[in-house]
């Protein structure tokens, strides 16, 4: 009995570069905790060589579209989803980024974003809030995303290019 809850207690406990994390959280003025980012050379060894060999499990089948997704438990598990809000994977550095470093999966509001797609408008805040960015970075990425629109494929939508 005391060597499952041992087992358990150790499941639980963050990984050792998450606990670092987490200790050096601070809040803002504004209340917000800002984001982290873990470099892939700041792994332990023993980090990296888990990172080798640790393999998706096989009894775990992750929904195949997103009809069977909405069917899922929330919040969602599948944190490598890229979908998910919690963490963000830079594809050529390999860096990890904790969205939320002082929260647990569980303790997250939303966790997908094709949630929140779903529930339609709603204000640059409660992006900000959703995905720990300010209202004024949510306005630039907004600005910068409907430019990539209008040039590459507004003429397709019948949106006149901009001068």
């Amino acid at each position: 009995m005391a060597e499952d809850q041992t087992e358990t207690m150790e499941e639980d406990q963050p990984q050792p570069e998450v606990a670092k994390i987490r200790r050096k959280v601070r809040v803002s003025s504004d209340g917000r905790v800002r984001s982290k980012t873990i470099a892939p050379k700041r792994l332990t060894r023993d980090e990296r060589r888990l990172s080798e060999v640790l393999q998706y499990p096989e009894d775990v089948e992750r929904p195949p579209t997103r009809e069977e997704c909405l069917t899922m438990p929330r919040p969602c598990p599948f944190v490598s989803c890229a979908h998910h809000l919690y963490l963000d994977v830079n594809p050529e550095s390999g860096a990890i980024k904790l969205n939320f470093p002082h929260l647990e999966v569980w303790e997250m509001a939303e966790t997908c974003s094709l949630d929140v797609a779903d529930k339609g408008g709603i204000t640059l805040e409660e992006v900000g809030s959703i995905l720990n960015l300010t209202r004024e970075r949510i306005r630039q990425v907004e600005v910068r995303g409907l430019y990539k629109i209008r040039t590459t494929s507004g003429a397709d939508l019948g949106i006149p290019p901009t001068p």
